[in-house]
């Protein structure tokens, strides 16, 4: 038997497949998390950031804001939009919680420019990702090391401390903690300091 949804959870729905797209869409990611840390701002604003093409710009400024992602702060010329703040958690069978939040998205807007992200999602996906988001916040508040997260991610320490530090900037860009984890150079060691 069929059943029909209830306007409630169609927008469910609807907000679920947005945020999937940030997810799926480096690039749309890029445009979220640039709202999402100006506060709002204008297409033009947006095209000089991030470098994008006018047409490129008004196509992912209309998906977000027709997916309810944006919403416009004013009438008026030039107009200016706002990211909406998404807090999604999602639990698995296996009782495994993964937060979709604009830290993660943010995360995933990285994926174009940073090899090791790019190359972590590849392998272990976008939910490997926000685990590994938790790991970092975790160790930049002193509560892990990279051997810790290696032995609980089930990948090796290098690949564990590549991705803690990947995703440190992202950290600091979303959360307020004060500066207590481990360097590269902590974890190298004083003899080469330049690495």
């Amino acid at each position: 038997m069929s059943r029909t949804a209830s306007r409630q959870e169609g927008e469910i729905v609807r907000d679920f497949l947005s945020i999937a797209d940030l997810l799926e869409q480096p690039q749309l990611a890029r445009v979220y998390d640039y709202f999402y840390r100006e506060g709002e701002a204008t297409a033009s604003e947006l095209i000089d950031e991030l470098d994008l093409a006018q047409g490129t710009a008004y196509n992912y400024i209309n998906q977000l804001t027709d997916t309810g992602v944006f919403t416009p702060t004013a009438d008026g010329q030039p107009q200016r939009y706002a990211a909406v703040e998404i807090e999604l958690t999602l639990t698995t069978n296996d009782d495994r919680e993964y937060t979709i939040s604009p830290a993660l998205i943010a995360a995933v807007a990285r994926r174009t420019t940073d090899d090791t992200i790019d190359s972590y999602i590849d392998r272990h996906g976008v939910h490997g990702l926000a685990t590994a988001l938790s790991h970092t916040i975790a160790r930049e508040q002193g509560e892990t090391t990279h051997r810790l997260v290696a032995d609980d991610l089930g990948i090796s320490e290098l690949e564990a401390e590549l991705i803690l530090q990947a995703l440190r900037p992202v950290v600091y860009e979303h959360f307020s903690l004060d500066n207590s984890g481990a360097s590269l150079a902590d974890v190298v060691g004083d003899e080469n300091p330049d690495v």
